[in-house]
């Protein structure tokens, strides 16, 4: 390959990596997409979404919980690059430390107190203590985290997405229930086996 089609070639290879890299959601070229499943036609049903219902009144669940409107849950959000989310937090609970590939995420806090923050590229740690009626931004890709500090109060909070997939890489779940080896976990974190291993234990679905 002459040295100028070379240049090209690795330019044009770049292009396409730097694209997948960036893992945005693809623009589209009409108002909206529906699902091929979807034969008759669409009216104000498909547009909207009533999974949040359930939760207006109900009792606060026993362990932190995530209730999702993104794509999966709300097809008409297919090509729309938003989603949301409700996050209930009971007294004392986290949401570990995790990331979102395809988003950021604009954290609204509408009852309660959080403690959260994201690590940046170098390593720094940018944290803060919310009341409700903040809002926080983690930026995409970055490892974040959320906490209820308080013993006694829950906490409830509303995620939007710029992302109709954001998608969740948790890093406990990640890294210790996915049949990474032993020694290579233990080697990463300077540790030994049976570390590694109780880590995993606790990690494992209760039956």
């Amino acid at each position: 390959m002459a040295s100028t089609q070379k240049f090209f070639f690795l330019l044009l290879s770049s292009f396409a990596i730097i694209r997948m890299a960036s893992a945005a959601d693809p623009d589209i070229t009409s108002d909206f997409v529906i699902p091929s499943n979807v034969t008759a036609p669409v009216d104000g049903n498909f547009f909207t979404f009533t999974g949040f219902r359930a939760l207006v009144g109900a009792p606060l669940p026993p362990n932190f919980k995530v209730t999702k409107a993104s794509m999966a849950e709300f097809p008409a959000l297919n090509g729309q690059s938003v989603s949301l989310a409700v996050l209930e937090f009971p007294a004392g609970t986290t949401n570990p430390p995790h990331t979102h590939p395809r988003s950021a995420e604009l954290l609204f806090l509408i009852q309660g107190s959080l403690q959260v923050g994201f690590v940046d590229t170098t390593n720094k740690l940018f944290s803060q203590t919310l009341q409700a009626g903040d809002m926080f931004v983690f930026p995409k890709g970055l490892v974040h985290f959320q906490y209820n500090a308080d013993a006694q109060k829950p906490a409830i909070s509303v995620s939007a997405f710029g992302s109709a997939s954001a998608g969740t890489v948790s890093l406990p779940t990640t890294l210790f229930t996915t049949s990474i080896d032993d020694t290579i976990l233990a080697k990463a974190f300077k540790t030994d086996v049976a570390t590694i291993q109780a880590l995993k234990a606790g990690l494992a679905p209760k039956p």
